[in-house]
């Protein structure tokens, strides 16, 4: 078996407003520091990503910096969760912090929603 790739394609973007509405429109969310995450299962065969922050983060340097930083961990972890989410992360005005921060926020959140929506399918 060959090793995941750690690749961040287009198809794993969340872009449309129509995509962003699907994720939003259940409520399932959890929050973890600065971080509010959605989710929704999908059928497809890996978790996508979707980023909303607000001008009140900071300037576009900053914003841009907590995005790359965001993506860069959802890359790097995003073969550790369950396949078949799509993910929505709304971002609190915060200073910048370390990528292993961020990977340890987002998994906790990821591991959070799945078991919500996992106790959601089981009565």
């Amino acid at each position: 078996m060959s090793p995941p790739a750690y690749s961040f394609p287009k198809s794993h973007r969340i872009r449309s407003r129509a995509d962003f509405s699907a994720v939003f429109e259940p409520k399932i969310r959890h929050a973890r520091g600065p971080l509010v995450a959605y989710a929704r299962p999908n059928n497809l065969s890996h978790p996508r990503l979707g980023i909303s922050m607000a001008k009140a983060v900071g300037t576009a340097p900053r914003r841009n910096r907590i995005k790359r930083l965001l993506r860069e961990a959802f890359r790097l972890h995003q073969h550790d969760w369950p396949e078949g989410y799509d993910l929505v992360i709304v971002v609190r005005p915060h200073e910048p912090m370390v990528l292993a921060e961020y990977q340890k926020l987002l998994t906790a959140l990821m591991i959070k929603l799945h078991s919500t929506w996992q106790s959601r399918a089981t009565p």
